[in-house]
């Protein structure tokens, strides 16, 4: 969903406040914390990029071109920007400037271009903690499906509704919950769409219309968490389907809901163990998928099959370089180091320290220090993404003021 205000400028910044002191050991005095940027609930403060861990080995001409990719789409304003404190997102000068920057100018683009300034949560108690952000992952995942009911596929994967209205961040409606994200229209009032329940028991009416037909509940569970998937039909034919909206309820996190109910241990939980156990229990399943209030609409996605999916920037993602991010708080195009862990399907984990860039959101990305690593299409993407639920410290990539094309 594209945020809803405009930008405002960021001044420029002292060389001696961009070389402040790390705020490991303490949280900052309140004086202090006036005086920095704000977004959310954190504080910035300003790092080199050259002191980053990794960042001068880091294929950065790969950022450099999802970053491009990001900038042929049309800005979107930032809720965020409205607060007083917050930094100022906008990337149109830094976009011109990318145009002519060859792969090898990649590390000297983002360095001459953007301002690095680390995450920082300074109500944490733990200095660990004030740093430290949480990175998940999400993948492409492949599916069998019909583009007709038959017994062995039999639950629906719904296209957009015709009265669905979707609400940008910080927008409302007379009458309805400032925490619904979307309506639904009649005539000329705004009514409480329906939840997932109220959907699979019919609530939509003529306005249900299949796009597809999955195997079965926990299929498009996964689809929905995902927010995008290909589908093989019996004829050999793949479809790919795109997010096109949801209901704009509360998401509710169903494998959260089977560790909290005693089911399986959080240890060791993965993709696999979680969907498993729900179709081995299908009468407890339902029950646990429809508390999950939220409900994802699709669209077939006719874009060149070998890119991947569009992400909420309208973008194709990029795996391993396009992050997820609270779209309330960031633009999309706005670069990010990691600093974290990748896990390895086979029980090995390796450093994580790459630039990526903000291309996508989710309703369960929430927070300045909150993002989720796209890391790609199929079974093995979808096990590493199950695994990958991580500290991370985070850094943004904040363009300068005024910088010239």
């Amino acid at each position: 969903m594209p945020p809803a205000h405009g930008p405002i400028p960021l001044a420029p910044r002292p060389v001696a406040i961009l070389l402040a002191a790390s705020l490991l050991a303490a949280a900052p005095g309140r004086a202090e914390e006036s005086a920095r940027l704000r977004v959310g609930e954190a504080l910035l403060e300003p790092v080199l990029l050259s002191t980053l861990p990794g960042f001068a080995g880091d294929d950065l001409a790969a950022s450099l071109a999802v970053f491009r990719a990001t900038c042929a789409r049309p800005a979107a304003p930032v809720l965020a920007e409205a607060v007083p404190g917050a930094p100022g997102q906008d990337l149109t000068a830094a976009c011109a400037a990318a145009a002519g920057v060859t792969p090898a100018g990649a590390r000297a683009f983002f360095e001459q271009h953007f301002v690095a300034y680390r995450i920082l949560r300074p109500h944490r108690d733990a200095p660990a903690e004030r740093i430290a952000g949480f990175l998940t992952g999400y993948f492409e995942p492949e599916l069998d499906g019909s583009p007709v009911p038959t017994p062995d596929f039999t639950v629906p994967a719904l296209a957009r509704p015709d009265d669905l209205v979707s609400l940008e961040p910080g927008e409302t409606r007379p009458g309805l919950d400032p925490a619904l994200r979307a309506a639904r229209r009649e005539g000329d009032a705004f009514l409480p769409y329906p939840d997932r329940a109220a959907i699979e028991d019919g609530a939509l009416g003529s306005r249900a219309r299949p796009l597809v037909w999955l195997r079965d509940a926990v299929d498009l569970l996964v689809l929905q968490v995902q927010g995008s998937g290909r589908v093989r039909l019996p004829d050999g034919r793949a479809l790919r389907l795109a997010y096109d909206g949801r209901n704009g309820r509360p998401y509710t996190s169903v494998a959260r809901l089977i560790v909290a109910s005693g089911h399986l241990p959080l240890e060791g939980l993965t993709l696999a163990r979680w969907t498993g156990w729900l179709r081995a229990n299908p009468d407890v399943a339902r029950d646990l998928i429809r508390r999950n209030a939220s409900y994802v609409f699709f669209r077939v996605d006719d874009g060149a099959p070998e890119a991947g999916p569009r992400g909420a920037a309208g973008v194709p993602l990029t795996a391993g370089r396009s992050l997820a991010v609270d779209a309330t708080l960031w633009r999309y195009g706005l670069p990010f180091w990691l600093d974290g862990t990748m896990p390895d399907p086979e029980g090995a984990s390796t450093p994580l320290r790459r630039l990526v860039v903000a291309q996508d959101t989710g309703s369960a990305i929430l927070g300045p220090a909150r993002g989720d690593l796209y890391l790609g299409t199929g079974a093995r993407a979808g096990a590493t993404a199950g695994l990958l639920r991580n500290p991370a410290r985070f850094v943004v990539l904040l363009p300068k003021p005024g910088a010239a094309p």
